[in-house]
């Protein structure tokens, strides 16, 4: 145990809360966005009103906001994190970050990761941010991550084409900015088990899907979850029931891939990891096909359901109440090719 896990957990005895919070040190949650401001994409944007109250309540002090790298880097080394640990992401590059979500967020001193397809910049697009800029926001302390070059569907892309789309956009980060990113976000949160392989073997330090969730449910730095923010789920409300979310620790999940290609509807599964609470109030629901039948077996957990997964992303979700008022929160992203 390093000196500083050591000392969290002195003061967790001493302050009586021992069990939710010893929890949370190992677990963080991390918000994504897309645009701002921009109402024509209401699935994507988030207006000013909903990004100013977000940074209200972040700034509240009763979270803390960390950098990405920062909590990968903690969580890979096996350091505690804070209790509400928050990170930041965005995704895709718009403009609509550096005009309007980049002064809010630098004015309140909010840390955040900004994950670009470099084809998007390099098409000089009136939509997308400029390398300029880019520049400019590094140089301020924004952090940059990898989002390939052409914003791949990256399970219906060969091992060469992965590659290539990898070793391009650190060509082009290399040139423009003067480093590889260590961090990785899949495009629409789409993986598999090869996809994520490849992205380690890569070299990156952790990779982001696009499924809600709580970093450090599983033990998978390959496919960590984000809650998604926009117009329609970026009220005060959800975002508090993010933020405050915690862990629903799981292992030996089935089915292993994130891709369909076999079985369909797949029979799903996950053996709970030490007491997380009463599971009988454990429910979870699917994106195509509403509320699961849930098999509990005390601790082994399986999920069935008879509508087959549509072609593309399906998401399941699972939730249980704890009596502090927090959720427990474990997530998934399918892809069905």
């Amino acid at each position: 145990m390093t000196i500083k896990a050591f000392v969290w957990g002195v003061l967790l005895v001493l302050t009586g809360v021992l069990a939710p919070v010893a929890e949370a040190a190992s677990s963080a949650v991390v918000l994504m966005y897309h645009r701002f401001g921009e109402p024509e994409y209401p699935s994507t944007n988030t207006t000013a009103e909903q990004l100013d109250a977000h940074i209200a309540e972040l700034t509240s002090g009763a979270y803390n906001v960390m950098a990405l790298d920062d909590i990968v880097a903690e969580l890979n080394a096996g350091e505690a994190l804070p209790d509400r640990t928050v990170g930041l992401s965005i995704d895709d590059g718009y403009l609509s970050i550096y005009s309007l979500a980049w002064p809010r967020l630098k004015g309140a001193g909010l840390p955040f990761t900004v994950f670009i397809a470099t084809g998007h910049i390099d098409r000089r697009s009136s939509r997308h941010l400029s390398w300029d800029q880019i520049r400019e926001m590094r140089d301020a302390g924004v952090d940059f991550g990898h989002h390939t070059v052409s914003h791949l569907h990256m399970p219906k892309a060969s091992a060469p084409r992965i590659a290539e789309e990898i070793a391009d956009a650190h060509g082009r980060f290399e040139t423009e900015l003067g480093f590889r990113p260590k961090l990785f976000a899949y495009p629409y949160g789409e993986a598999s088990l090869s996809v994520a392989a490849s992205i380690k073997a890569a070299g990156f330090s952790a990779a982001f899907g696009q499924h809600s969730g709580v970093i450090g449910s599983t033990g998978d730095m390959y496919f960590l979850p984000r809650f998604a923010m926009n117009e329609t789920y970026g009220d005060l409300g959800r975002l508090r029931l993010a933020i405050n979310a915690l862990p629903l620790r799981v292992k030996d999940v089935t089915p292993p891939d994130h891709m369909i290609t076999a079985a369909n509807p797949p029979a799903m599964g996950f053996t709970v990891v030490g007491n997380m609470g009463d599971l009988t109030r454990l429910s979870c629901y699917l994106s195509h096909a509403g509320r699961g039948e849930l098999i509990n077996l005390k601790p082994r957990i399986e999920v069935r359901t008879a509508k087959k997964f549509v072609s593309g992303r399906t998401r399941l979700n699972c939730t249980l109440p704890v009596s502090t008022g927090r959720w427990r929160w474990y997530g998934r992203q399918f892809f069905t090719p």
